[in-house]
């Protein structure tokens, strides 16, 4: 059943790739590949079926893939989460013939949830899926404690305790031991180690609050994003220099980094497909700012400075794009005759590319000298390796012809179609073989 048909639930945004849209601050905890919802006491509420489920630091969100729905149960309403169990028949003959696919078979985890207004009702997730539904469960009881959405930016710790006015240091004020015989040895030994362990200790102390503010920051940055593009959608007569500054400000915060990085942790079985998904959302943005296409590893660059600590492997990178051709997203995975692997969007045109390719070849200049990579690279806005890549492609084609000297590439345009097979030693008053025929003799 689509999501959209469990209206006592409040809905949740999908983005494009068909994850859930989350919220300032709100943090992926873990994934249910397949999970119902199903109400224990109320038949007016409506289940939910085949949902993937995503359990976050606010929400249990169930997505139900086919439609692009979602619906969000807060963590907040929910009173009681009771162990996960399954529902056994006191009837031997009916434990017999029931089938092992029914929802009996399943784990059940139940909820007890206050709705509005001032009413409990007790529903069920009914785990469809081979999963360690006891992780899960001590994940949601994690959630629920920590109370994330309650929580307001900390004040900074003081850097020390205040001293009191005329009050000496508390090492001055302690009796050293001499340092005499035997014992005096390894009394200094064990207050050098635990100096060193005092000094470890905070170290990591140190590190967690470093942690802490590095994931309040990118959550600031996120908000500060998703705030600027809205104000960039409501103001349509902004000038030209405010909305670049405003571009620039969006392409700075969104640098900063991926808030809730999907992990091989939090989505176990479900970690590549996921992993593909948020890719697919990623590299959105990026994509269009360098004209629709981007060299493999400049994604992978991009994409792992903006996950931070939870890398990702060269081989995860490619099996995710892979997986783009079986679901409905707007990017895709692209090989070159060379070799060379590129993401493009599912709109972009090499017709458009060839075009103002041809436009640079037919210049008096390049009409002469030809054109190499690089000077594609500075017409198209890209990186000097792609630009090559629309070259060959062109020449296959057979727009331009390649010339290979010691100095590299120079690709000229075909003029070999203006020419009359029949008659080759007739120069048309027009058309590229003319131009070029201008040209050489301008030149000499």
């Amino acid at each position: 059943m689509s999501a959209a048909a469990a209206d006592w639930l409040p809905s949740a945004s999908v983005t494009a790739s068909g994850r859930p849209v989350l919220s300032a601050g709100e943090v992926e905890r873990n994934l249910l590949p397949l999970a119902d919802l199903e109400p224990e006491e109320n038949p007016r509420l409506a289940p939910l079926r085949g949902c993937l489920l995503a359990l976050t630091s606010h929400r249990l969100i169930f997505l139900h893939e086919p439609s692009r729905s979602a619906r969000g149960l807060p963590l907040a309403a929910v009173v009681h989460a009771y162990p996960p169990h399954r529902r056994h028949s006191h009837n031997p003959l009916r434990s017999i013939f029931s089938s092992s696919s029914s929802s009996s078979q399943h784990h059940r985890i139940r909820l007890q949830i206050s709705m509005p207004p001032a009413r409990s009702e007790v529903v069920a997730i009914v785990v469809t899926c081979k999963a360690d539904v006891d992780v899960f469960f001590g994940r949601l009881l994690e959630a629920i404690r920590a109370r994330a959405w309650e929580m307001t930016p900390a004040a900074a710790p003081a850097s020390g305790a205040p001293v009191a006015e005329g009050a000496a240091p508390a090492e001055d004020t302690a009796i050293r031991m001499p340092v005499v015989g035997v014992s005096g040895i390894l009394r200094m030994e064990q207050e050098s180690w635990e100096s060193a362990g005092q000094n470890l200790q905070d170290a990591f102390q140190d590190l967690n609050a470093l942690m802490s503010k590095a994931k309040e920051m990118m959550q600031l940055a996120e908000k500060m994003r998703l705030k600027l593009l809205t104000n960039s959608s409501t103001e349509p007569n902004s000038n030209d220099e405010e909305m670049g500054s405003k571009q620039d400000m969006q392409d700075l915060l969104l640098s900063v980094g991926i808030v809730s990085p999907v992990t091989k942790e939090t989505a176990g079985a479900l970690y590549h497909q996921q992993l593909s998904l948020q890719l697919a959302d990623f590299v959105r943005i990026p994509l269009d700012k360098a004209g629709g296409m981007m060299a493999l590893v400049d994604v992978y660059c991009l994409f792992n400075r903006a996950r931070g600590t939870e890398l990702i492997s060269p081989e995860d990178l490619l099996q995710a794009c892979s997986l783009w051709e079986k679901v409905d997203v707007p990017v895709m995975l692209r090989k070159f005759d060379s070799g060379v692997k590129v993401i493009q969007t599912k709109t972009h045109s090499d017709e458009e590319v060839f075009a103002r390719i041809l436009s640079l070849a037919q210049k008096p200049d390049a009409l002469q000298k030809g054109i190499s990579p690089s000077d594609a690279a500075f017409t198209l806005g890209i990186a000097p390796a792609l630009a090559k890549e629309h070259l060959l492609n062109a020449e296959n084609k057979g727009l331009l012809c390649r010339d290979v000297s010691p100095d590299g590439f120079r690709f000229f345009i075909n003029l070999f179609n203006d020419i009359d097979d029949q008659n080759i030693y007739t120069q048309k008053p027009y058309g590229l073989y003319h131009a070029w025929i201008s040209v050489a003799v301008a030149s000499q």
